[in-house]
């Protein structure tokens, strides 16, 4: 198993954005240090907490400032992207990082760019968009022949190529054929995992996702790839979490409770999900409770991992058991104040927690 990182970001709306660009980059400097696999970066354009609209910017300059860590978009919302101008931008930072990059793609989730971009998420039509830009830039990369290309919202043409001068669509990515790529699965059943694991792409199961969602995700991974008959490799799967390790149990969940976990939860996301679900049932692993039972003690004993490196390591190693393994516990980012406290966490968590993990797998194996 490996350690990573989803960062939305998260940050309380008004705050400045260049000062919370520079915590964020702080933040990838310190997980390269501390040897962390990938870090993903969220894309939102009307999300005053999750406030990054440029994921691609950030990583470029982010790979300046560290040496090992794999980067990621996370993901990057084709319906709001020109394919053609986003073929590029990818490719570019695919060399810009030798390499050292996956490429998130998704369709979108958040209802202010719906409306911002003049999506109507009622009707699947950013599912289908997705698809299509998709094609669209694979195909960019892949030698396309000239001719216009358009859907109902793009249209481009790949012009006949005068190679003396250099004329034409000529910018591919880094890795051949393209950057591994990713997509994330939130609802049961994902249908967007099942096409994933047809087409061996990179499984990532969201941090709002209850341990019983988290078998089906699989079960369409699963399904998927052997509908292609490729074997699924679990080490691929990504799992995303809410982790916070402290010295004891007691001191992890004093300061989850009273810190930031619980404040980007209380003030954000108990007021956004419903405004997109009409309700909090993401979260119960019993769908009977009262959304006022989905409470920050509810989401400290059974959504977050938050103790002691001996209990954290504990959950960490029940979940893999449970969902029958997967290979990278992606922590997810939040603006944790004092940062000293952050960054005691999840040296806590590499020294301390991972060993004693890959100990405990290395056993029931």
């Amino acid at each position: 198993m490996e350690l990573g990182y989803f960062t939305m970001p998260l940050h309380p709306f008004g705050s400045t954005l260049s000062d919370t660009l520079e915590a964020d980059m702080e933040q990838m400097v310190f997980l390269d240090e501390i040897g962390f696999a990938e870090a993903w970066i969220g894309e939102h354009f009307t999300a005053g907490w999750e406030n990054i609209p440029a994921p691609d910017l950030f990583i470029a300059k982010a790979a300046a400032l560290t040496k090992r860590i794999i980067f990621g978009t996370g993901v990057s919302c084709l319906p709001q992207h020109d394919p053609f101008m986003l073929a590029h931008r990818i490719a570019v930072l695919d060399h810009l990082l030798k390499g050292r990059f996956y490429w998130g793609v998704g369709a979108g989730s958040f209802i202010g760019d719906f409306e911002a971009f003049g999506i109507n998420p009622k009707t699947g039509e950013q599912r289908k968009l997705m698809n299509e830009s998709l094609e669209m830039i694979l195909n960019l990369w892949n030698d396309p022949s000239p001719g216009v290309y358009a859907n109902s919202r793009w249209k481009f043409a790949v012009p006949d190529p005068v190679e003396r001068v250099g004329l034409g669509v000529h910018t591919k990515p880094y890795q051949e054929p393209h950057p591994p790529i990713a997509v994330a699965g939130i609802s049961e059943n994902s249908a967007s995992l099942r096409t994933a694991g047809e087409r061996d792409w990179i499984p990532m199961s969201i941090n709002f996702v209850i341990p019983d969602v988290l078998k089906s995700h699989w079960a369409g991974y699963e399904q998927g790839a052997e509908a292609v008959g490729r074997e699924p490799e679990r080490a691929k799967w990504r799992i995303a979490r809410d982790v916070y390790v402290a010295e004891t149990t007691e001191e992890a969940r004093k300061e989850a409770i009273e810190g930031t976990l619980a404040r980007d939860f209380r003030d954000y996301f108990f007021t956004l999900v419903p405004m997109i679900r009409d309700n909090l049932n993401l979260f119960k692993i019993d769908k009977s409770m009262s959304d006022r039972e989905v409470t920050i003690d509810y989401m400290t004993e059974n959504m977050w991992l938050v103790g002691s490196p001996e209990d954290v390591a504990r959950q960490i190693v029940e979940l893999h058991e449970f969902v029958g393994g997967f290979g990278v516990l992606l922590v997810m980012g939040h603006e944790w104040n004092p940062k000293e406290k952050w960054q005691k966490s999840i040296r806590l968590l590499k020294e301390e927690v991972l060993p004693l993990v890959k100990k405990n797998l290395r056993r029931e194996t």
